[in-house]
């Protein structure tokens, strides 16, 4: 494949919002006969917290994720057409990264295939980020200040996420299959686009739009496939699935996902301004988009770094107890006071080792923030009790002094001991390492392929990757 010099259009196909959780066989077909130039999805994100980071692994299990490349596969082998894979793994580490190769070679393997794999790498070492630091090349974003080099050195693993000039370096490599690292949603569907030659306000809207798949639909969906087809003036989308539909409020609305401006939207290199977007009605089902800009801006790639140095015990239990009920929130501030207070005097644990929430489910437990006065009274309460601490031995010796506490302490003193429902046997449950994310910074780089390493794996040639 090469670049054309004059570019007309270019048909994406985006099968799924998230590689793994279940593509339709029925979809693919009918897409296919569409004839897009491209299948391009997002495999994961920092949606579901920093553990898939911090451990290497993916949220969605393997056999799942292999059906879907199963698919895929097949179609790329009669359509003979690229398939783009951005964040491969859940958090694009080069563990994730690698355990989707794995797949894709298993799969190639059972069925003969011989595709050539471009695998795009962006885990970076604490050295590098620390030499990045100190060259003035990283700023914070919100909320999160200044990093130093003790934050890097937590870090288990850290990713910076690609913008789409990888996937056009591997595109230029002639690659059949992608499997990018950890990559910024939207550029791992505008990079075909771009890499064609399409005007970039367009390629990048229609990236964010359908970075996951049907969910900008009527459909609401991830799993629900669209295809885009973007020209020198604008993009079409529609979904795969007939039954479903794009309407102008749910793609302008798009904008709004995981973005805090509904018109502008930050990308490496630049910024998508959708000021004058408009948005057309063109049938039942498809949507028209047109006047969206790209503004050029420095190069930056976010940067995610995850860390797992504390460690959790849980305790729950279900509360049904008139008296909790009645006044639940004076229950909860008498609970926290009086585990921590236990924690102190029955453990070797010192204040600043340790923490103790109680959530409250039925009444604060999403948010921890206290109902309104005039909250009426909830029918029961689910209390977990989450301690943290620096080791694992710490935070289940404190568990287990806080047991007859947690489960028996009346609201106030001089009243019967009550007994609370608990949900286990035994009560206190090890959660092992908490992870969590300890970097949201950019690195300024001049270079987009800078902190990206690519390997080629082309399997006609070098057989013994498929009989591995």
């Amino acid at each position: 494949m090469s670049k054309d010099t004059t570019f007309k259009s270019v048909k994406i196909y985006v099968p799924v919002g998230s590689l793994g959780v279940g593509i339709f066989a029925e979809e693919v077909g009918i897409a296919m006969a569409m004839k897009p130039d491209v299948m391009a999805m997002d495999a994961g994100s920092t949606d579901s917290g920093a553990a898939y980071l911090a451990k290497g692994v993916s949220k969605n299990n393997r056999r799942a994720v292999k059906a879907d490349l199963e698919l895929l596969m097949a179609a790329q082998q009669k359509a003979k057409i690229p398939i783009l894979i951005g964040t491969s793994g859940q958090a694009g580490g080069d563990l994730n990264v690698n355990w989707t190769k794995e797949i894709v070679l298993e799969v190639a393997r059972e069925n003969g295939y011989t595709p050539k794999i471009a695998v795009l790498y962006s885990e970076q070492s604490p050295e590098l980020i620390k030499q990045k630091l100190a060259d003035g090349k990283i700023t914070n974003l919100p909320p999160l200040g200044d990093l130093d080099d003790e934050t890097i050195d937590k870090c288990l693993h850290i990713v910076a996420l690609m913008g789409p000039e990888p996937y056009f370096t591997a595109l230029e490599a002639g690659a059949d299959i992608i499997l990018g690292g950890r990559s910024s949603d939207p550029a791992v569907i505008a990079a075909f686009g771009l890499w064609k030659g399409a005007p970039a306000g367009p390629s990048w809207h229609a990236g964010k739009v359908s970075e996951c798949a049907g969910q900008a639909t009527s459909a609401a969906d991830g799993r629900m496939g669209v295809i885009i087809e973007i020209d020198q003036d604008g993009f079409n989308i529609e979904p795969i699935n007939p039954a479903n539909k794009a309407t102008v409020k749910s793609i302008s609305g798009h904008l709004l996902y995981e973005n805090k401006d509904p018109w502008r939207l930050t990308e490496p290199g630049g910024v998508v301004d959708a000021t004058g977007s408009e948005y057309e009605q063109l049938t039942e089902t498809k949507v028209r988009v047109t006047g969206t800009k790209w503004e050029p801006m420095p190069y930056t790639m976010k940067i995610e770094g995850a860390s797992g140095h504390l460690f959790q015990t849980i305790m729950v239990i279900g509360i049904t107890d008139p008296n909790v009920l009645a006044e639940p929130q004076v229950f909860h501030d008498r609970m926290v006071e009086i585990l921590h207070a236990r924690a102190l005097s029955a453990t070797d644990a010192v204040d600043g080792e340790f923490s103790i929430s109680v959530r409250m489910y039925g009444w604060n437990g999403v948010n921890g923030v206290a109902p309104p006065e005039d909250t009426p009274r909830p029918r029961e309460i689910g209390a977990m009790c989450v301690i943290t601490a620096n080791s694992q031995e710490m935070a289940s010796e404190i568990a287990k002094a806080c047991n007859p506490y947690f489960f028996h302490m009346p609201i106030r003193d001089g009243m019967e001991m009550p007994s609370y429902g608990l949900a286990f046997s035994p009560a206190d449950i090890d959660r092992g390492a908490v992870y969590q994310f300890e970097l949201n910074h950019v690195v300024h780089i001049d270079d987009p392929m800078e902190l990206v390493r690519m390997e080629i794996i082309d399997t006609a040639e070098n057989k013994e990757n498929l009989d591995a």
